[in-house]
């Protein structure tokens, strides 16, 4: 009997979709793993299976004591460690493998996203392009990790949801694409969040700026602002925001 050893190709496609579904949904019913099954020539009880490998080794996981399926450790666990030592590499690379499955350019799979850097040459251009398809990855695992809802309102339309950084995309790019970096907010809390204006503190509370405190009088302070101190973040099942880094959020960007 012929062992159909998986790829390294299909084991990053593997770890592309573990990172983007929540842990409920990593069985064979699922449509995405039925997606990814069809687009690799494998089962999606085979694909079910992968990404519980991925689970097993996840530090995450293992902190909560769920073990996953320990199988195949060896063979996920180099893919695991890449992703660890330079994660806008191995993402960039898993899209790009992606859209060459899907027999389409990466170009063309984000020209939404891209629409705007046609002009660009070189080294310029590939830049942009990495930037951009990792920032668009990381936005889809971030909303996943919320199952798809503001963590401080739950609205769970897909197109008011913003995945925001903790620490600023800017500032630290070793964690850019960390999950535990983002929280997934609406456009309103996003930006006030970005701004300063709000924080959330080690215990997953909102904290409102003394600089927002002073529009107290507004409107839209009381519709949309007065409610929200000592408010409880609605945690996600998987990657809950780092507290160092929302103690970098606070000590770095809130208005105090």
């Amino acid at each position: 009997m012929t062992i159909n050893l998986w790829s390294r190709d299909e084991l990053i496609l593997a770890f592309n979709l573990y990172l983007k579904l929540p842990f409920g949904k990593m069985h064979s019913r699922t449509p995405e793993i039925i997606r990814l099954a069809n687009i690799i020539g494998r089962t999606p009880d085979s694909v079910a299976i992968r990404l519980t490998n991925f689970a097993h080794i996840d530090p995450y996981h293992q902190q909560r004591g769920v073990k996953g399926m320990s199988g195949g450790r060896k063979q996920v666990e180099p893919i695991w460690n890449e992703f660890i030592n330079d994660k806008e590499k191995l993402i960039f690379e898993s899209e790009k493998i992606l859209a060459e499955k899907e027999n389409i350019t990466i170009e063309t799979k984000f020209s939404e996203i891209l629409y705007d850097t046609k002009d660009l040459k070189g080294e310029n251009k590939i830049r942009e392009v990495k930037t951009r398809v990792n920032q668009n990855f990381f936005r889809q695992v971030v909303i996943a990790n919320y199952s798809g809802k503001c963590a401080i309102t739950g609205i769970d339309i897909s197109d008011l949801l913003v995945a925001s950084h903790i620490i600023p995309w800017s500032k630290n790019e070793e964690e850019r694409l960390n999950p535990e970096n983002g929280i997934c907010f609406s456009a309103l809390y996003d930006k006030a969040f970005d701004k300063g204006y709000i924080a959330i503190t080690e215990k997953y509370e909102v904290l409102i700026s003394s600089a927002l405190k002073k529009k107290g009088k507004e409107d839209y302070y009381s519709k949309y602002f007065s409610h929200l101190p000592g408010t409880k973040l609605l945690l996600p099942k998987k990657y809950h925001p780092r507290k160092d880094f929302l103690q970098y959020h606070f000590d770095s960007v809130f208005k105090g």
